[in-house]
């Protein structure tokens, strides 16, 4: 299992080449999405026709959500790295989640995430 950050998730949507490629060419069959990640997708809709479309492609990911306990790591990883490095809220909860589930998270968004202690994030495939 791992989970899909909103970026990732945003070229799979988009039909990106390589995200498709990398996508159907994975041994993995349980791919995940943290709930945070589906509430950023859905801010990023314009109207009802949008968020329906993007509700229906979603639909065969399951989505996660952290423990109380993965909460509380989050709010401390907000607090020492708010500050140095202008983590977000959303990402140090998606990261926790990973972290807490003991899978990686796939994203390209390696400035939110890669000084989160004990966090595995992989870049999936090439960016053109």
């Amino acid at each position: 299992m791992f989970l899909l950050d909103t970026d990732i998730m945003i070229d799979i949507l988009r039909d990106y080449p390589p995200a498709i490629s990398w996508l159907e060419n994975t041994d993995e069959t349980e791919i995940s999405l943290p709930g945070f990640v589906v509430m950023e997708l859905i801010q990023g809709c314009n109207n009802k026709a949008e968020k329906e479309t993007l509700e229906e492609k979603i639909s065969d990911y399951e989505i996660v959500w952290p423990s109380q306990a993965a909460c509380f790591e989050a709010l401390n990883i907000f607090s020492s790295y708010y500050l140095s490095h202008k983590i977000g809220i959303i990402d140090a909860l998606i990261g926790q989640t990973a972290i807490d589930m003991g899978v990686p998270l796939y994203t390209f968004n390696e400035k939110h995430y890669n000084f989160i202690p004990n966090l595995n994030s992989i870049q999936p495939y090439k960016r053109e």
